[in-house]
């Protein structure tokens, strides 16, 4: 059956139950898009942001994917498809790590590393795979995939989610290439986050001293903000109509390090 698109522009989010992919969904949601919310496990964060988009006056719908796995990724097209006929900007959120002191070599193991390539780079990959079709039927449309400064400065969660984000940056402009001119895909690298998903992973008391040490050798002395990566998703989504390929660094200056 064919569906007649939607006449509002539609954002799909991957791992939007919270943080980074939350705030997206919600600002999108706020300038008067459709959103699909996006949960793996727990459906209960994801109901309570597709409240809060509603309340903003958006459709929502919640689909609950594995983005690590090529059926849900299509299944979750397909459920687009269904919805709104249409999809406009595809923002690749999801993500996965394992927390281990870099030094501890032997605390990684080439399992630790499969799995998280498998969300971080080739669920990314999937995605966009599923969306081409849905992207390719408007004269403007993006992917946004949702990196990190871990892939080119050597610190953060482990050496494995460095190298996946590192790869999932070289995907980007890879994509960028091979998608242009019909779709643009770039991504945002952000900092130190404040998240529920980075203080769990800390503990408290490490998070705490990770964010103080952050805002001494950071230029503009803050850290991330979920809402600060959603407008850059923005930005990169809407308005930069003529950049693609390219890797948007939101750090708040933690690469010019304070003297």
């Amino acid at each position: 059956m064919t569906v007649k698109p939607s006449a509002r522009q539609v954002c799909v989010v991957t791992g939007s139950s919270s943080g980074i992919g939350a705030a997206t969904a919600r600002l999108y949601a706020s300038h008067g898009w459709d959103v699909a919310v996006n949960y793996s496990r727990d459906p209960a964060p994801a109901e309570e942001v597709a409240q809060q988009c509603r309340a903003l006056g958006a459709d929502v719908l919640v689909v609950k994917a594995d983005v690590s796995n090529d059926a849900d990724c299509r299944r979750f097209a397909a459920d687009v498809q269904a919805r709104w006929g249409r999809t406009d900007v595809l923002v690749n959120n999801a993500g996965t790590t394992r927390f281990v002191p870099l030094k501890d070599l032997d605390a990684l193991q080439a399992e630790d590393f499969q799995r998280i390539y498998a969300v971080n780079v080739v669920g990314a990959w999937q995605m966009t795979r599923a969306f081409v079709p849905l992207l390719e039927q408007h004269p403007v449309t993006a992917v946004v995939n949702v990196s990190s400064t871990a892939s080119f400065m050597g610190a953060g969660s482990s050496i494995a989610y460095m190298a996946s984000k590192g790869g999932l940056n070289a995907m980007t402009i890879g994509l960028a290439r091979a998608l242009g001119p019909k779709i643009r895909v770039n991504a945002i690298a952000p900092g130190l986050v404040d998240s529920p998903w980075l203080k769990n992973g800390l503990g408290e008391t490490t998070y705490a001293a990770s964010v103080e040490s952050y805002k001494q050798r950071a230029a503009l002395a803050e850290i991330i903000q979920p809402e600060d990566v959603a407008q850059a998703a923005w930005w990169l989504g809407v308005g930069a109509a003529k950049t693609t390929g390219e890797i948007l660094v939101v750090d708040g200056g933690i690469r010019l390090t304070r003297g």
